[in-house]
């Protein structure tokens, strides 16, 4: 087959294609975002901020509002090393490139076909008559779409996560070091009780129950030391080193709750990946129903070609129209519609879930800092208690009994004042987290313009 010869097949394909696509339909239905009863403002929040619904609105580094130099050094690294984040980075490119190879039906394909030496190439074209391979481009755009929301959703759980680690072991070295305090403290009590024994001031009980206490405590601390080794392993982990290659040096926390402007819930629809994502999925579901619907139509393929050396070419079309499957097309195209009805609840109750994480941690930082303030009361009354109750043992009013009573009772409000700024703290982060992440840092490139 010649050049001319070749050139003239293809210029063929190129008018039939011009001619189809202009006689050419898309069957199934074009989609439209379904309607979501949206609240107009959240119920635990007053005097919440409106905004403009943006698509698009960069999650940003939100970690930095905790101030936190440590933090922002391992949330960088999270981004670089973490694995889970690479696997959802990778089936991005994988979606990507099933949206090429769906685009890639739109044009004719040469190939070169022959037996023995005889050699032709051949050009062939399946027309997009009923808008088959157009409803599969729009299926895999969305999905490749939604799969790059999803990684944006992931790398928010997992930053998110770093966080929530590394709050809650610096409360841990927190309780570390008031625990590893009280036992100096029931150390320098059992020498004194022991002492007053060997006169004769106190009874044997009083120096067993001394003991009891130092190593009641000690016990404690050594609990308190597991977990915080467990959130520094979850650390390393999430930036992507063994626990065997990572430690963090015990570092007095500085708590900060940074403020949380809302926007109206309106904006959580725009603002959340994992709701963006459950949207795109539903867009996907929606273009395959009209891929199902097109297997009903004929379908058409032309083709144009010849032998090498030879002048003549042969060209035409080949036709095909499915009569019967014994029901197979229908149940496909309802298969297709169930899918999307499932991609449309889905899509529904993420969104819905979002709205009850916003509430619940709302609700959590208003009442945990009521909870903190009269926990704080609590932790002062109990180390009054304390002084009084060593001043009435040194004056012989009470045994040592009742010493041992008060201090445990201090212990525990102090440590259940530290168990509410670690919740105090992960609801923080979660707030944020649940709003989308980043929107500060929007706002502050606005205001600089």
């Amino acid at each position: 087959m010649t050049d001319t010869a070749r050139t003239l097949a293809i210029r063929i394909l190129a008018v039939a294609s011009v001619l189809v696509v202009n006689i050419s339909c898309t069957v199934g239905p074009d989609y439209v975002r379904p309607s979501v009863a949206v609240p107009p403002a959240y119920k635990e929040a007053k005097d919440a901020k409106a905004g403009e619904p943006r698509s698009e609105i960069p999650r940003g580094r939100w970690w930095e509002l905790f101030d936190d130099g440590a933090l922002n050094v391992l949330e960088a690294e999270v981004d670089v090393n973490n694995q889970t984040l690479r696997a959802a980075e990778a089936r991005v490119r994988q979606a990507q490139a099933m949206t090429d190879a769906a685009q890639s039906r739109y044009s004719p394909m040469l190939s070169i076909t022959g037996i023995n030496l005889n050699l032709g190439l051949v050009a062939s074209w399946e027309p997009d008559l009923w808008g088959r391979i157009r409803r599969t481009v729009e299926a895999s755009t969305a999905t490749a779409e939604a799969t790059a929301d999803e990684l944006e959703a992931a790398k928010l759980s997992l930053q998110a996560q770093l966080a929530q680690n590394y709050f809650l072991l610096r409360v841990q070295d927190a309780e570390i070091r008031l625990l590893q305090d009280h036992v100096a403290r029931y150390e320098r009590s059992l020498q004194l009780t022991r002492n007053q024994y060997g006169v004769g001031v106190v009874s044997r009980g009083d120096v067993v129950q001394a003991e009891a206490q130092l190593m009641s405590t000690r016990a404690q601390a050594l609990e308190a030391e597991v977990a915080r080794a467990q959130f520094e392993h979850a650390i390393a982990v999430l930036i992507g080193k063994a626990p065997a290659d990572f430690s963090i040096a015990p570092t007095p926390i500085e708590p900060r709750f940074p403020a949380v402007p809302l926007a109206l819930p309106s904006e959580l629809l725009e603002r959340r990946p994992d709701i963006a994502a459950a949207e795109r999925r539903m867009a996907a579901a929606n273009a395959q129903i009209g891929v199902a619907e097109a297997a009903f139509y004929p379908s058409i393929s032309l083709f144009a070609g010849g032998g090498f050396g030879n002048r003549d070419f042969e060209g035409g079309a080949s036709y095909g129209w499915v009569l019967f499957d014994a029901g197979f097309r229908q149940a496909q195209s309802a298969q297709a519609t169930a899918v999307y009805d499932e991609t449309l609840a889905n899509y529904r109750q993420t969104i819905l879930a979002a709205f009850r994480e916003v509430e619940d941690n709302l609700a959590a930082l208003r009442i945990l800092e009521e909870g903190a303030a009269v926990q704080a009361m609590a932790v002062r009354a109990a180390g009054e208690s304390v002084t009084i109750a060593n001043n009435q043992y040194r004056a012989g009013i009470v045994n040592y009994l009742a010493v041992v009573v008060v201090q445990a009772g201090a212990l525990n409000n102090e440590r259940a004042a530290l168990g509410i700024l670690g919740r105090r703290l992960v609801a923080s982060l979660t707030l944020i987290k649940a709003l989308g992440g980043g929107w500060e840092a929007e706002a502050s490139k606005a205001a600089k313009k």
